[in-house]
Formats: structure tokens, sequence, C-alpha cells
């Protein structure tokens, strides 16, 4: 015998039009049946028989007890269903309670998709840093953290600049470089705009890297790798260490300019960060730095010279000229003065 929720479902169902050949698959009964309901009225008549079973289980029946098949009938061929779409099919189907309880059970019952497994994976010394930008606002402007994460170590290096040009990059990271006193074997970037121009990867195209970036890759000999879009947690070491600058250097503290705010970085970089027991590796990273140095590759013997990107333009000094009387005879004047001639 179907129950009563099955037989609601069914009203439902039959008032939004659906046949009564799909509902008698749908439900695995005759059509018979459904037309016998129908004329009997047994789809509209409420069961005592029922009502004193959902009393027996609950010491407090509530009004969302008898429409509870209905919501996991629902959930079950549509997960998505908000609990407001749910709250008006059964107020539909003769629900006379309130929208709270339909959240509640909603958020009790709805299916979950099984999360992904996050695998963490270990690097071997020297082999992978991890490069990032994390945004940050201070009272003269928004500064960009860029952060290097060497895999092994998890040493951290920072730095904060203006902006998040391709020249900033180069100059953080062979400021890093020189901080870890080496070069790993690859840099794993996100969609970083100075590095990547397109990824189609996900289409089953090709990734497509910033030619000038190249240049600097191989005169620091080291490759260039790119998560794919949408997957920062291939990313991790250098992500969770974003929350963490937040946190543990930026929070809290008062900075009066961008020299006072990377000269505190230093600080909390040596002081701090890169000797405290690490959560994840139980060590400090750099006591771990010092095994990872034996293996990281040797710095360039000197800065990147891009042949595209324009040095800094050097302030040209100012052309001041003698001061002068001009009266009636200027030239002469002039030529006077700077001891030349007409």
């Amino acid at each position: 015998m179907i129950g009563w929720e099955h037989r609601v479902l069914l009203r439902h169902y039959l008032e939004q039009g659906k046949t009564k050949t799909e509902l008698a698959a749908r439900f695995g009964i005759s059509r018979q049946t459904i037309h016998r309901w129908i004329r009997s009225g047994d789809m509209d008549r409420d069961l005592s028989a029922e009502t004193v079973r959902y009393a027996r289980r609950a010491q407090v029946a509530r009004k969302i007890d008898r429409y509870k098949g209905i919501i996991l009938s629902r959930l079950a061929e549509y997960p998505e269903l908000s609990a407001v779409r749910l709250f008006q099919e059964i107020r539909a189907a003769g629900y006379a309670g309130g929208y709270t309880q339909v959240k509640e059970y909603v958020r009790e019952v709805r299916p979950r998709p099984p999360e992904e497994p996050v695998v963490r994976f270990e690097t071997p010394p020297g082999h992978q840093g991890q490069v990032d930008f994390a945004d940050f606002r201070l009272p003269w402007g928004k500064r960009y953290a860029f952060l290097v994460v060497l895999g092994f170590s998890r040493t951290l290096w920072l730095q904060f600049f203006s902006r998040q040009t391709m020249q900033h990059v180069f100059e953080g990271l062979e400021t890093a470089f020189t901080f870890f006193g080496g070069v790993p074997q690859e840099l794993l970037f996100d969609q970083m705009k100075a590095v990547i121009i397109q990824d189609e990867r996900s289409d089953g195209g090709r990734l497509t890297e910033n030619a000038e970036f190249l240049r600097f890759a191989h005169h620091w000999d080291f490759r260039v790798r790119a998560c794919r879009p949408y997957r920062a947690k291939t990313k991790g070491k250098v992500e969770r260490p974003v929350s963490y600058v937040r946190s543990s250097f930026f929070y809290g503290r008062t900075f009066t300019s961008d020299e006072d705010l990377n000269r505190q970085a230093r600080h909390w970089l040596d002081h701090v960060a890169n000797v405290r027991i690490h959560g994840t590796l139980k060590e400090r990273p750099v006591d771990r730095l010092e095994h990872e140095q034996d293996v990281l590759k040797p710095l360039a013997s000197r800065p990147y010279r891009s042949f595209v990107l324009s040095p800094k333009a050097k302030k040209r000094p100012k052309l001041i000229l003698p001061q002068i009387e001009v009266e009636r005879r200027p030239l002469e004047a002039y030529a006077q003065a700077t001891g030349g001639g007409r």
C-alpha cells in the first residue's frame, strides 16, 4: 500500500499537469489505482493511523512531519532545489506551517555530493617554489604582497609593491632568490597576467606563456608551471600563507609608508614566519632551508636585463640658465653672460 506522503505528492504532480500514465510508472502503480483514489477521495483525506504513527516517533509533532516525504522525493530528483521553492510546493499540498521548519529540515536532509579529496603532496628539496600576489588596503592606497614559498622547507618571502607589473615580478623573484640563497628547479604560478597570456588546456588547447617572462626564467634557470584555471588547491603551499600573512603580520599593525611596510615585513619573516614551528611539517622552515640550500640551483651572476621593458626613467638634470637683466640689448647681454658671441 502506497503511503500517505506519496499520495499527497501524487496529487501535487496531478495539479502540475503530469499525466496519470507518467505518474503510474513513477510510483509503480496502475492507472486504475490512481483513478480509484481520485474517485474515492483517498488522496485528500487525513489518515488517522498515519497521524498516530508520527506522534509516536516524536514527542512533539510538527506541522512539517507529514510533508517530509514530499521534500525527500523532490530533493532525490532535484538535489539543488532551494528551501524557498520546496516551501512553496508543500504549501500548495496543504502545509500550514512556517518557512523556518522547512529551511531547517532541508539543511538536514539535502543530498551532498562527496567532497573532492585534497591530496597533499610534498616536493623534494629544491624542486618547487610557489608564487602569488595578494592585495592589501592601506591608508595611502592598495598594495600588493608578492609571496614566494619554497615547497620543501616552506620558507616564505614577502615583499609589497604598488602594482602587479612584470617588472615587479622580476624584482620580487630576484630578491626572493637572494633571500633563499638559490633557485628552485621550477616555479608554480596561478593565472598571473605577467606570466600567462592564455590558458586553453581545459578545452584541449595549450598554455601560452609570456615570452619576456620565459627569457627571465631562462636567465635564472627555472621551469615555469601554471595552475589550471579554478584549481587553486594545487597551489596550497602559497595560498595558505596568504591568510597567515593577513592574520599574523598585517592585522593590528600600523604602517607609515611603503618603506616602513616592507621593513616590518622583513623583520616579521626573520623573527616570526620562518622561525616558527610549521603546523604541517612540525619543524622550523629556517632549519629545513639549510638542507634545501644544498640542492637549490646557484644564483645568476647578474640581475636580468630586459630588452623589452624599459628601465625606470632617470630624471634629467634641469638646465639652469644664468640670471641676466634684459633691457635694450638682450642678445649682447646673453652673449656676455654665457661667454659666447652672436
